[in-house]
C-alpha cells in the first residue's frame, strides 16, 4: 500500500519501454533534502525540465534514467513534476488547496 503523504503513483499516458518490460506507472516518493542537491528549489517549483531531469531519477520507482525522462511524453513529465512539486509544499498549504 502506498502512503499518500510520502508516495504518489502516476499512470503514464505513454508507457516507457525498458528492454522487454513496459512501464505503465511510476511511483514518486517525497524527497529528502539530499535528493534535491544539484538543483535550485525555485527551479523545481517552476517545474524546470533540467531540474526535474536531475531529481526524478532519485525519487522514482522504478528509478527512471535521464534518457527515459528526456524521451518521455511531455504530458507524463508534467504529471510526474506536479507530484514532485506537491511534496515540496507545506501541509497547511496542501490543506488550503484541498478546501479551495
Amino acid at each position: 500500500m502506498t502512503d499518500k503523504t510520502t508516495e504518489k503513483t502516476v499512470e503514464l499516458d505513454t508507457p516507457i519501454l525498458r528492454g522487454k518490460t513496459e512501464i505503465k506507472s511510476i511511483v514518486v516518493r517525497k524527497p529528502q533534502s539530499g535528493a534535491l542537491r544539484g538543483t535550485r528549489l525555485q527551479a523545481l517549483m517552476d517545474m524546470d525540465v533540467n531540474a526535474m531531469i536531475t531529481v526524478l531519477p532519485r525519487v522514482t520507482t522504478p528509478a527512471l534514467t535521464t534518457q527515459e525522462i528526456t524521451e518521455m511524453d511531455p504530458a507524463d513529465l508534467v504529471s510526474l513534476s506536479v507530484e514532485m512539486v506537491t511534496f515540496l509544499l507545506k501541509k497547511s498549504v496542501l490543506s488550503d488547496l484541498a478546501t479551495a
